[in-house]
């Protein structure tokens, strides 16, 4: 099996979360120390979805993150391009086939998403986007299918902001994390190219500046865990 490079051809992106889909979340669970689950209660927070209100998660994988947008009231749908994953959110939502009896799995490329013009009142997408070949191309087909005024939230791993620790955090994510990945049965390979994607992923501002040029209004960022990961905001001009 051919590891994903950081060129992302979208190809050897998707078999490598296939083959990581059955451990994911729980691999997920252990190597961010339970801070994933916080992380998705504040994109829940900022993404603010309520009654009536359709809510796009992009790069949802099995539909964990998913699930948090529903408690409001409102609708979500878990898009990703990677089937393996789809299927496993399938099973745990107790669905036969590509959707769920709550929450739609929808098979979809977020640089071509299979969804008409203004069709969501929030899309989202966390620790995935820079998974996408082309990232700019993603934004825009993001605000493609938001409505005039919706929302985007983007929670992506990023830049620490405390440079002591910032050494430990380097080192524990080239070195550690695919070990950690082994032990609980994932591709350490895999793993591998998460840690090298994390670490080649662009700071904060550099990042609010590609959602503005991509169409994006009302820009702004908030660091959760000392900058680990940040979660960026933005509004679609009305």
């Amino acid at each position: 099996m051919t590891r994903a490079q950081l060129d992302k051809k979208p190809g050897e992106v998707a078999a490598m979360f296939d083959r990581t889909a059955r451990r994911y979340d729980l691999v997920n669970d252990v190597i961010s120390l339970g801070q994933v689950r916080l992380w998705r209660r504040a994109v829940a927070r900022a993404v603010d979805a309520g009654p009536g209100e359709v809510v796009l998660d992009l790069g949802a994988g099995t539909g964990t993150s998913t699930d948090t947008f529903t408690t409001l009231g409102a609708r979500a749908i878990a898009s990703d391009f990677s089937l393996g994953m789809l299927r496993t959110g399938v099973r745990r939502h107790g669905g036969n086939a590509l959707s769920g009896p709550g929450v739609p799995f929808v098979a979809g490329d977020a640089m071509r998403l299979p969804f008409a013009d203004d069709s969501f009142d929030a899309v989202t997408i966390s620790v995935a986007l820079r998974n996408v070949h082309d990232t700019g191309q993603a934004l825009r087909e993001m605000l493609r299918v938001t409505k005039p005024g919706g929302r985007l939230v983007v929670m992506e791993f990023s830049h620490v902001t405390v440079p002591a620790f910032d050494l430990v955090y380097r080192e524990y994510l080239m070195k550690l994390l695919p070990r950690v990945a082994t032990v609980f049965g994932s591709n350490d390979d895999s793993y591998a190219y998460l840690a090298e994607s994390i670490r080649d992923w662009p700071d904060q501002a550099t990042l609010a500046r590609l959602i503005r040029e991509s169409g994006w209004e009302r820009v702004a960022w908030r660091n959760l865990t000392m900058g680990i990961v940040a979660m960026h905001r933005a509004v679609k001009p009305v």
